[in-house]
């Protein structure tokens, strides 16, 4: 059920500007649910990296009659030294299972893919990374570092075996807006590590 408007917070980046907004020709539902599967996505990749992960969600409003904007939002936090290759694979996960989901639901298209960018986890992944003196590239591999298409061929790949688990908790997500992290452990299989010494993250 769509709501009102989120927290402004909720729609702004890591560094407080706006989210970029795409256009969708993907019904409510659909749309929707795409954007359940991008968060769990992150969710369950961060589980399975040993991130303890706080809560995954989407959410939905309508701004005017007959028009709707759905968005997410995953928490998790990482014990000590962030493994920073693991880092962006979840950051990049998002993407990809909503792409995924396009295409397991007969509703791939060019544009729809398109839309499934999100910039906004890339470039939080860039700014975290350069911060602890790694390089990762929006389109190029720089010296020493990966390339944005890099990481997201690792996080695909780890989707391909993640798929069931990602699916379960989409569906969960999509019918209860909001998972906790020890709601997607049990519905998953998965461990949600507990951990003293904390860093967050969100994506």
């Amino acid at each position: 059920m769509m709501t009102s408007a989120p927290d402004p917070s909720v729609l702004l980046d890591h560094r407080g500007a706006p989210r970029p907004r795409m256009e969708t020709s993907l019904d409510y539902e659909h749309a929707r649910l795409g954007l359940a599967f991008h968060e769990a996505g992150h969710a369950v990749l961060s589980m399975a990296y040993g991130f303890h992960v706080l809560a995954s969600q989407v959410i939905a409003w309508e701004p005017e009659p007959g028009r709707y904007t759905v968005t997410g939002n995953t928490s998790f936090q990482v014990q000590g030294q962030i493994p920073v290759w693991r880092f962006a694979a979840q950051a990049a996960a998002g993407q990809a299972a909503q792409v995924r989901y396009l295409m397991a639901y007969g509703l791939w298209t060019p544009d729809r893919a398109a839309a499934c960018a999100a910039d906004h986890d890339r470039e939080h992944a860039i700014d975290v990374l350069d911060g602890l003196g790694v390089r990762l590239g929006r389109d190029h591999v720089p010296v020493g570092g990966k390339s944005w298409a890099m990481v997201r061929g690792v996080a695909s790949r780890k989707i391909g075996y993640l798929w069931r688990e990602i699916r379960t908790v989409a569906h969960a997500m999509a019918e209860h807006d909001k998972l906790t992290g020890d709601e997607i452990a049990a519905l998953t299989g998965l461990t949600n590590p507990a951990i003293d010494s904390l860093t967050g993250g969100a994506a």
